[in-house]
């Protein structure tokens, strides 16, 4: 989730977007850590990175989960304070000559970070949101995955498959007899998630697989080339 690069090595490779994965501490049922969307956010931006000569920057690993308050272990910041820290790095990196900013939303409930970025390029593309929902979409249908981004919403598929190919030994058996679907939670905001679902996940992680993980990062990677041709004009959208 660190990255090891110094400043003589920066310097060196002119590099000129960063990428900055935000994540969340909140639950994920019996068989996914507190810690999953940061580390879900981190193999996205450290793939990107990888992938495009990004500066990978250490993640921020509390976000915006109010709707998690009931169980136990989730620690929530408030949006104005995520909003607040999205806004000072931005500010920050332009006096490192960085004026470019990826963030890799991990969870959900980050939605000031849609703010972060209309605000930030009202003066011309700086700041990239990703994975939009599209991307996600389009992502499950090249590696093959069974559900929506509705239907899978925490927990799932998506997110064990992830774990399974980056982080194998975080994920505990009972994914295989997690399955929970609560197709209407048209009041989650009002009565949060645990009125939905009462062991914390809603998806069906029994259908992930490391090699579906594999495959979202690879059509993630694939997918954020159109998005970088904004910050890069040089880049070819594909």
């Amino acid at each position: 989730m660190m990255s090891s690069i110094t400043s003589h090595d920066l310097a060196q490779r002119s590099i000129d977007v960063a990428v900055l994965p935000v994540g969340s501490f909140e639950q994920h049922g019996g068989h996914l850590p507190l810690t999953t969307d940061s580390l879900i956010a981190a193999a996205i931006a450290h793939r990107l990175a990888d992938d495009y000569d990004l500066l990978a920057l250490p993640p921020v690993m509390f976000g915006c989960s109010h709707e998690h308050a009931a169980f136990p272990g989730t620690v929530s910041i408030k949006a104005t304070t995520l909003y607040t820290v999205m806004m000072d790095i931005v500010d920050s990196l332009r006096g490192s000559d960085i004026a470019k900013l990826v963030i890799v939303n991990g969870h959900g409930g980050n939605y000031v970070l849609n703010n972060v970025a209309r605000e930030s390029n009202v003066i011309g593309p700086r700041v990239l949101l990703f994975p939009q929902q599209p991307d996600w979409t389009d992502a499950r249908h090249r590696a093959g995955l069974l559900t929506s981004n509705h239907e899978d919403m925490h927990g799932g598929e998506a997110e064990t498959s992830i774990m399974l190919d980056r982080h194998p030994d975080l994920v505990g058996d009972g994914y295989r007899s997690a399955d929970h679907l609560a197709d209407d939670r048209r009041h989650l905001l009002t009565v949060g998630l645990a009125s939905y679902a009462p062991d914390g996940i809603i998806g069906r992680p029994s259908l992930a697989t490391a090699e579906k993980g594999r495959l979202l990062l690879d059509a993630l990677s694939s997918l954020f080339k159109a998005h970088l041709a904004y910050l890069r004009p040089s880049v070819d959208p594909g």
